[in-house]
């Protein structure tokens, strides 16, 4: 073993020899190469501008090269689409849906641009967006015109507050028109079809822009009442609060009449006699809602009841009863007035009185609701445009211009 190691040993050494020399070699070239070419550009320094020349060419063909490279990369359409065939299926199915449904929520429109445009052709005949609006116009134009005119008048003139009441106020309308025709055996949602309804919600929704039209309509004639007129009103149509007692002779016929006059005469000559109330109202009286209670009738004013009982209440004092029979479309009344209150102040009770006032306006005057609703719109300037819409609301609202 150790004889190997000093073999290896002269060989390295010799190897070792031989680079060094190599070494010093290449450095006596390098060096020499190197001092010639010193000496070269100093004797000729012209040759600067051809070395220049000379360089521009390889890259010139670099350049050339690799354009052609890209030229050679195309995209391959079909092969990209056979990699991703599952993707793109997804997404066209995707959009057919989308479209899918917009076609069926929307509809298909015909885009308006001068009402020329064909929106449904008959055996060569072709029917166009202007004559179709001509068409309903006639018929259906002034009524929905007015309907969206007085929807905005409603948006503005009508308070939160009120909105909530007016669909509290449809709400029970449509529930008792609904409970007559179930009553009938008739089925809601039948009904609703029948009427061009999609849904209930449907009607509570023009129901209650009805009544809040009533309620900007009554607010506008209270506000052209004048403090004269409620004063006035306030005399001659306010009273006091009256209890009475009553008792009641009907009569179901003409032939009857006479002979529940009669009875009604007996009971007053039994009270100029003395007899006592109760006994005379448990014997005669046909008014069962009082009866059991000797006819008493409390805290009553004008218009609560008809106007031959109030009329007659009012001619009694207090303790007195009447000495003629009182006739009535209920029959014979004869009347105890038991009190009577003092009617309120005007300024306590001056909201109630407009209300009545007004209600008593629209009651007398079928046309007045129309033409308030006239004034309405002028407030807030409407100006129609089209001649046949203009000429029809006119007519209707007995206007001419």
């Amino acid at each position: 073993m150790a004889e190997k190691k000093t073999s290896t040993t002269k060989k390295s050494t010799t190897s070792s020899t031989k680079k060094n020399t190599t070494k010093k070699t290449t450095k006596t070239t390098t060096a020499k190469k190197t001092t010639s070419t010193k000496t070269a550009v100093k004797k000729a320094p012209a040759k600067k501008v051809e070395a220049k020349k000379v360089e521009v060419k390889p890259a010139e063909v670099k350049t050339v090269e690799t354009k052609k490279v890209v030229k050679k990369e195309k995209f391959d359409c079909k092969k990209w689409l056979q990699e991703n065939y599952m993707i793109v299926c997804t997404v066209v199915i995707a959009l057919l849906l989308i479209i899918n449904i917009v076609i069926v929520t929307v509809g298909h429109k015909v885009q308006l641009q001068n009402g020329k445009e064909v929106i449904a052709e008959l055996d060569g005949k072709k029917f166009t967006a202007e004559e179709l609006f001509d068409e309903l116009k006639v018929k259906y134009g002034t009524d929905s015109l007015l309907n969206m005119v007085d929807e905005y008048v409603v948006s503005k003139e009508i308070k939160d507050k009120d909105k909530v009441e007016a669909k509290k106020t449809a709400k029970t309308q449509i529930d008792s028109i609904r409970s007559q025709y179930e009553s009938a055996n008739y089925k809601w949602e039948d009904v609703l079809k029948q009427y061009g309804y999609a849904s209930e919600e449907a009607l509570i929704d023009e129901m209650t822009l009805s009544v809040e039209k009533e309620m900007v309509a009554k607010n506008y004639l209270a506000s052209q009442i004048t403090e004269e007129e409620i004063k006035k009103y306030y005399d001659e149509n306010t009273y006091g609060t009256y209890t009475v007692k009553h008792i009641l002779i009907t009569a179901s016929s003409e032939d009857a009449e006479e002979a529940a006059k009669a009875k009604a005469n007996e009971v007053i000559e039994k009270l100029k006699n003395g007899a006592e109330w109760k006994d005379l109202v448990n014997e005669y009286s046909e008014d069962t809602a009082s009866k059991e209670n000797e006819g008493l009738i409390e805290n009553f004013t004008k218009g609560d009841m008809v106007d031959e009982f109030f009329n007659a209440t009012v001619a009694l004092k207090d303790g007195e009863y009447t000495t003629e029979p009182v006739k009535s479309t209920y029959g014979y009344h004869v009347i105890l007035r038991v009190s009577s209150k003092d009617k309120k102040a005007l300024k306590d009770m001056k909201d109630e009185l407009v209300e009545k006032m007004v209600e008593e306006k629209l009651n007398s005057d079928t046309t007045l609701y129309t033409s308030t609703w006239a004034n309405l719109r002028k407030k807030y300037n409407l100006s129609l445009k089209d001649s046949t819409i203009k000429n029809k609301y006119n007519d209707a609202t007995n206007k001419s211009e």
